[in-house]
């Protein structure tokens, strides 16, 4: 296992999910990360996030991505309800004592609407998000459902696929025929601790001019007209054209190094009126759409980046459009060099 990744994953606090995917009881959403599974669980409206597997024996409770279940072993029965785990008395005696067998849990905490877990955090959720915590529970005051959730493998490391979502450089060349059609204009990175953000004018007239004409069907706590990244290290994207819906990205890293287990989510933001969805929903559609095309296309370009062509030192030539990737590095580099 990559000690960077295993570092990562143990002692910072992860975005999985918003409140809205999980609203009902039953509700859960799964995800891989360095060959095991993490699953988040509405149980009875207490949400909680565990390592998916029964304690009894080990089988693996959740298989889908997201769904509405009960939490029912298949394998011998055991359940878990209401914060206790409930094991068929046929299996054992009366006076066996279960008091200390439990689910293996993580650390949860809330960002606004935001759903953050961690194994073992060195320190706070508010001070990992450092001054980034304002806008992110801004935006998640924002969304209004879940539209799309979309999985696959990416076939490279996850220090690849998250470099590439920090620059704009490859836009043009490789998502000319979606992304590329905003004609972005980079006004502004900003940074916070270990996070950035990015934002981006629509250059495109018509396009914007267009945006513009469906505000009036929104209601949202925070709008940035025009294009946004927010990058929550270690593994989290944020993005947003013009505050409509978010996309959602996580890149966990595998066991594997060559491979990073992607998920996105795009997530509609409130509406003035619930009637105006008649209206919006060809946009919707229309980024769903557009957001698979983009991430397929990130996928095929970073299968062409292999791990021995990252370091933690700064690329030997540096725009000012990868300001975030030097960040991204330094703050590797700083984890790495931690003990233990």
């Amino acid at each position: 296992m990559n000690p960077l990744s295993r570092k990562l994953r143990n002692n910072y606090w992860h975005l999985l999910c918003h409140r809205q995917e999980i609203k009902d009881s039953g509700d859960f959403i799964r995800f891989d990360w360095l060959g095991e599974e993490v699953v988040v669980f509405n149980d009875n409206g207490s949400v909680i996030a565990f390592n998916n597997l029964c304690p009894h024996r080990g089988a693996r409770i959740f298989l889908r991505d997201f769904g509405n279940q009960p939490f029912l072993c298949s394998y011998h029965g055991w359940s878990y309800k209401n914060g206790h785990l409930s094991v068929p008395q046929s299996q054992f005696s009366s006076t066996t004592d279960f008091s200390s067998v439990t689910l293996n849990l993580l650390e949860t905490d809330w960002c606004g609407d935001f759903l953050f877990a961690s194994i073992s955090p060195k320190f706070s959720l508010a001070s990992q998000l450092s001054e980034v915590t304002p806008l992110v529970e801004a935006i998640s005051h924002s969304i209004f459902e879940r539209y799309d959730f979309n999985r696959y493998d990416y076939d490279c490391n996850f220090t690849i696929a998250v470099e590439n979502a920090l620059e704009p450089l490859h836009v043009p060349f490789v998502h000319s025929s979606s992304l590329g059609l905003l004609k972005l204009e980079h006004d502004t990175d900003t940074f916070s601790g270990v996070n950035s953000a990015c934002y981006f004018s629509i250059g495109d007239t018509r396009t914007r001019k267009h945006l513009l004409s469906l505000k009036k069907y929104f209601s949202t706590d925070f709008q940035y007209e025009g294009y946004m990244s927010v990058y929550l290290f270690p593994f989290t994207m944020l993005s947003s054209t013009f505050g409509y819906s978010y996309s959602l990205q996580s890149f966990f890293p595998a066991h594997d190094d060559k491979t990073t287990h992607f998920t996105s989510r795009l997530l509609t933001s409130n509406l003035s009126k619930l009637s105006n969805i008649n209206i919006i929903e060809p946009l919707f559609q229309s980024t769903s759409k557009i957001n698979r095309q983009v991430f397929d296309e990130d996928h095929l370009i970073c299968k062409r980046v292999p791990l021995a062509s990252w370091s933690v030192e700064p690329p030997p030539l540096v725009t000012r459009f990868e300001e975030r990737i030097v960040h991204f590095r330094r703050s590797c580099k700083s984890e790495l060099m931690i003990e233990g």
